[in-house]
């Protein structure tokens, strides 16, 4: 008898155990998890007392600590370098991802800081196994911007690796402008093509600061 309800016992805490494990995926799904990240991004973009350039350093690393909790920097550089990921070592990759992140901070947080409240609506999640797309809509002086967010769940945490605005892909953008540097000048070409471009933002904010 001891043995019969320690057994229905067992079988009942499973229960009990996949219950919650499936409570909490839906309530950790995709958006559920994407939307924190982009809330506190838009308050970071919003606070008055991080505006201007006095305060550009203090808000970008507020605002890429943010962007860290929810891209997956080393999945968007695997697929951006496509077959040559496989070809380089470990600290060749962890070099380019860094360069990766330091170039989509350079190129697009600028563009982040001119956000002034503009609406975030999700429209749609879609999820294939570990991938999922979640859509959303931007609107912008009375225009709304599709934007698709492209997620792969990572050790149990949905990650953003791809950004899709108005049907262009970030991945196949970058995709398309490395591919004849990789064919020309290689890996080596790419990395100090990227090296430079990063030096050249830096130099062109202290120039900004400096007028």
């Amino acid at each position: 008898m001891v043995r019969i309800m320690r057994r229905v016992i067992c079988r009942f805490l499973l229960v009990l155990l996949l219950l919650s494990s499936n409570v909490a995926a839906v309530e950790n799904g995709p958006t559920a998890t994407l939307k924190p990240v982009l809330d506190e991004l838009t308050t970071i973009l919003i606070d008055k007392s991080l505006k201007g350039d006095e305060h550009r350093t203090e808000r970008r690393k507020k605002i890429m600590e943010v962007i860290g909790r929810g891209f997956d920097f080393k999945e968007m550089s695997k697929r951006i370098l496509g077959k040559t990921w496989r070809k380089i070592d470990d600290s060749q990759r962890e070099h380019f991802t860094e360069l990766i992140k330091k170039l989509l901070e350079n190129v697009y947080i600028g563009k982040l800081e001119s956000y002034s409240g503009q609406e975030i609506e999700f429209k749609a999640e879609i999820i294939k196994g570990n991938r999922a797309q979640v859509s959303t809509v931007v609107e912008n002086k009375g225009v709304k911007i599709p934007v698709h967010y492209i997620m792969k769940r990572v050790n149990n945490r949905w990650m953003v690796y791809d950004i899709n605005i108005e049907g262009v892909s970030l991945v196949r953008n970058y995709q398309q402008q490395f591919k004849p540097i990789l064919r020309k000048q290689k890996f080596k070409g790419l990395i100090k093509m990227l090296e430079e471009k990063n030096k050249s933002f830096l130099k062109a904010q202290g120039e900004k600061q400096n007028s």
